[in-house]
């Protein structure tokens, strides 16, 4: 599909400079705006953003993956099965581990603390 769009020259620059890359900066873009104009934790940015707001114990043990994020998770788990990771899937997966990790470190601190 071909499209035109007008953009200021700094942006234009960089479009041009990025060219082979328009697919993931698009499909990237456009899935953390996705994220950001919905509610919840629906992807892993917004479990980071969670983890910021320095929640309280109780809020960190509570803390569960949304249905989006969950689906997600299982579409990769899926495509994995078969072999079919796209390099967005990987690049997803290899971040949802870090996220996964810290947040069972954050959980394990949560559950110190409450038992004090």
């Amino acid at each position: 599909m071909q499209l035109t769009i007008d953009l200021p020259d700094n942006l234009a620059a960089s479009v041009r400079a990025n060219r082979q890359n328009l697919d993931r900066i698009f499909e990237a873009g456009l899935r953390d705006l996705q994220a950001d104009s919905s509610t919840g934790y629906h992807g892993l940015a917004d479990v980071l953003r969670f983890l910021a707001s320095l929640p309280s114990p109780a809020e960190i043990l509570e803390l569960r993956p949304s249905i989006e994020l969950s689906a997600r998770i299982s579409e990769v788990l899926e495509k994995n099965k078969n072999n079919a990771l796209s390099e967005a899937d990987e690049k997803f997966w290899e971040s949802y581990e870090f996220i996964e990790h810290l947040v069972r470190r954050a959980k394990t601190a949560a559950l110190a603390k409450i038992e004090q």
